[in-house]
């Protein structure tokens, strides 16, 4: 758990230096943005940004379900961040797995990347895609009904 927070407080702690050495060193306008800019940053590195996690075997059972995608991610990966950043709203829609929280989802990930844990590995329909592209991902997604919307029989 600690690993996955760490990126997050490191930037927090560098944001508060610099804000601190910029005020001591007598340039005030600066010192209270460059904190809330670190804050920004440390908070799309979180955990907290990414939509609700679910463990691989729960993830997996609800993808067989619905059809949904499962992403496998870790925090401080920039190319999570990046297919996050450009599903915008659309990424609620997937399954978010961390692979620092479940070991489950990292197993998953080293059997689809040769022993190595490269993030993000989209699953879809069984088929696991490594780091795809983000507009894919979006048209997967925009491929699946309406939450809440059923097939009529």
């Amino acid at each position: 758990m600690i690993r996955a927070w760490l990126m997050s407080a490191l930037l927090v702690l560098c944001g508060l230096l610099v804000g601190a050495s910029l005020l001591l060193g007598g340039s005030s306008a600066p010192s209270p943005v460059v904190p809330v800019l670190f804050l920004l940053l440390a908070w799309t590195q979180s955990p907290l940004f990414f939509p609700r996690r679910l463990d691989a075997a729960e993830a997996q059972r609800r993808s067989a379900a619905d059809g949904r995608p499962v992403i496998y991610w870790r925090p401080g990966c920039t190319f999570c961040l990046r297919l996050r950043l450009r599903l915008g709203r659309r990424a609620r829609r997937a399954y978010w797995v961390d692979i620092w929280r479940d070991p489950e989802g990292a197993a998953v990930v080293r059997a689809a990347n040769g022993g190595d844990e490269t993030v993000p590995t989209v699953v879809v329909a069984g088929r696991p895609h490594t780091n795809p592209d983000p507009g894919w991902v979006r048209v997967v997604l925009d491929a699946l009904p309406a939450p809440g919307v059923r097939d009529a029989d």
